[in-house]
């Protein structure tokens, strides 16, 4: 970083100098250059391109983020749906543990990832899932439920890493500088009179910019702002392992409330 700050410097360093003094060698006539309208171009190009850029990166971690969370709701399903092969016993516990594992992550987990954090409730019942596969070793199930569950476990992780911008601040800061410049650059140019279509012109681009700005914004956020991922998979998916459950046992069976806390013993 230090290397680039220094040559840029000197580049400029340079130019001023080679303005001021060769210039007037090479170019008598010292009115003639580049106008102001001549280097707005390039800005303005820079400004687009970096909006761009940064867009694609954010809407990447947008993508990611819906994906793991549509894998972790398919392995969370295969998980329940494992459990049938094993014994009443096992299948209750981990049937159980997959409705309270979903309601824990839907109503706490859920929220907390909009700030880029996560919850310890999902937690407690991915744990309870596990110990409850000691009494299947060496059965053909136990291998398949411990695959289902190491997927659900890393598609978690995956959301959770997705949860946190990816963007750093400075750098929206800097895009949110260069384009304040880039509309001011495009004002200065613009005549002072007969500049209604101009006028136009320039709204529509500062809105332009400014759309696309906090569209990065919002995408590099994926579970908060107004384009965000809804738990709507593992909504679905705690739906159908509370049917499942709900074929032999009664709701008071179920070892959590409706937010996937615990109940008292």
């Amino acid at each position: 970083m230090v290397l680039v700050i220094v040559v840029a410097v000197l580049a400029l360093c340079a130019g001023l100098a080679a303005n001021r003094f060769l210039r007037p060698r090479l170019m008598p006539d010292d009115d003639t250059g580049m106008a102001v309208k001549d280097l707005v171009g390039p800005l303005l190009t820079l400004t687009v391109l970096l909006l761009a850029f940064v867009l694609v990166t954010a809407s990447g971690s947008y993508g990611k983020a819906e994906v793991a969370s549509r894998g972790e709701a398919r392995a969370l399903d295969q998980l329940t749906e494992i459990a049938e092969y094993a014994s009443a016993e096992e299948r209750e516990r981990v049937q159980a543990d997959a409705v309270c594992y979903a309601r824990a992550v839907r109503t706490q987990e859920w929220p907390a990832m909009a700030d880029g954090s996560g919850a310890a409730a999902p937690s407690v019942w991915s744990t309870d899932v596990r110990r409850s596969f000691r009494g299947l070793e060496g059965k053909p199930v136990f291998g398949m439920l411990i695959a289902a569950d190491n997927k659900r476990s890393d598609e978690r992780e995956e959301r959770l890493t997705q949860a946190t911008a990816s963007i750093p601040s400075a750098i929206f800061w800097f895009l949110l500088a260069t384009l304040a410049i880039t509309v001011v650059a495009l004002a200065v140019c613009l005549p002072r009179r007969n500049n209604r279509g101009q006028l136009v012109v320039l709204t529509v681009i500062t809105a332009l910019l400014t759309v696309t700005l906090c569209i990065i914004r919002d995408v590099d956020r994926p579970f908060d702002g107004i384009i965000k991922v809804k738990p709507t998979a593992i909504a679905e998916v705690e739906r159908q392992a509370n049917r499942d459950f709900l074929v032999h046992h009664q709701p008071a069976d179920l070892p959590c409330d409706d937010k996937g806390n615990r109940r008292a013993t």
